[in-house]
């Protein structure tokens, strides 16, 4: 890790909810399914599911555990990020050899993280805070029981492709989850600056993932205008392939991720919450998921309508009723809930 900016003050976020920071498409579907009784009974069956402790106990194992005496300065990262974003347990970090450089949180019960050496030494400290910051979200957003359910449906897809029905049923829920993913990986990233603070910083490190650490032969300016030309590739030819190409993907498109982070930035909302102006976690359980659904459906249609894509212009239903889907199926486990005693 090299050195990056010289620390200074950030500001906290007590109480900070993951609302504040979720995609539409993405706090939809987390509002819908935490209202729908037994939601915590499930979580802990799917913990259990996975032999967590040993995942976990593997690692301790075969890595080196990030503390006071190993990459302290990752440490000093972790226990900031957790401050910022008011977390209730820091997580376990461990670096694990591998050159490629990722990130991943692990685990449902007691979420840790795993860094690889390839992104530790790639990154400066402020790019590797919002990396941080990034794993950090997933973790106040509880996205693992998703990723979870996506894992293991994707195994089984491979099981049932020779059932025509079944098969194209199970994609059709696949390519949804594959799109809620996609907006989660969205979500994390403005976490991830909220953790950080440095907009600059966030950009270099989502373009060293898509190019490398050779920072002096990149351009963020450049880079973004990227996912500006991919947009206005406007031909309906080129709006099929771009559709075929997010098949089984489950990030943004590295270009397009930036630039939605960049958007999120000018549109004002990261500033409101800065100054304060976000929802607490002591609200959650009042959340609507409804109009949660309604918000996701605005961000959809503001999407197409910005969109010079031919195709996303012709498929403008298809995200509001995806986001739709999740609601419809929350409130039929609530209608099929017996009366209180």
């Amino acid at each position: 890790m090299s050195t990056g900016n010289p620390a200074r003050q950030r500001i906290e976020l007590p109480g900070i909810s993951s609302r504040a920071y979720e995609h539409p498409a993405d706090r939809t579907a987390l509002t819908a399914l935490r209202s729908v009784r037994g939601f915590d009974e499930m979580l802990k069956w799917l913990s259990g599911l996975l032999r967590e402790r040993s995942h976990r106990l593997m690692y301790l194992a075969s890595t080196v555990r990030v503390d006071e005496q190993q990459f302290p300065d990752v440490h000093a990262l972790v226990v900031d990020g957790g401050r910022i974003l008011d977390l209730a347990a820091l997580p376990e970090t461990f670096v694990v050899l591998d050159p490629m450089p990722r990130a991943m949180t692990l685990g449902m019960d007691q979420p840790f993280l795993v860094l690889t050496s390839g992104l530790v030494e790639m990154l400066d400290s402020e790019e590797l805070r919002f990396v941080i910051g990034h794993e950090l979200g997933h973790i106040l957003s509880g996205h693992a029981v998703y990723r979870t359910m996506l894992s293991h449906l994707l195994a089984l897809s491979r099981r049932v492709f020779w059932l025509p029905i079944g098969y194209l049923g199970l994609r059709t829920l696949l390519a949804a989850l594959e799109e809620w993913y996609r907006k989660s990986e969205l979500s994390c990233d403005r976490a991830g600056l909220l953790a950080g603070q440095d907009p600059a910083a966030a950009l270099r490190a989502q373009m060293k993932m898509a190019g490398g650490g050779e920072i002096g032969e990149m351009d963020i300016t450049a880079f973004l205008e990227q996912a500006r030309e991919y947009d206005a590739t406007g031909s309906l030819r080129d709006g099929v392939v771009k559709l075929l190409n997010l098949e089984g993907q489950r990030h943004p498109l590295a270009a397009v991720r930036a630039a939605e982070l960049r958007a999120w930035v000018d549109s004002g909302d990261y500033q409101r919450i800065l100054d304060g102006d976000y929802p607490r976690r002591s609200d959650d359980g009042q959340a609507s998921a409804r109009a949660d659904a309604r918000d996701a459906a605005a961000s959809y249609r503001q999407k197409i309508d910005e969109s010079a894509d031919a195709l996303t212009k012709l498929l403008r239903g298809i995200g509001e009723e995806v986001v739709a889907a999740g609601v419809r199926i929350a409130d039929r486990v609530r209608d099929d809930r017996p009366p209180p005693d």
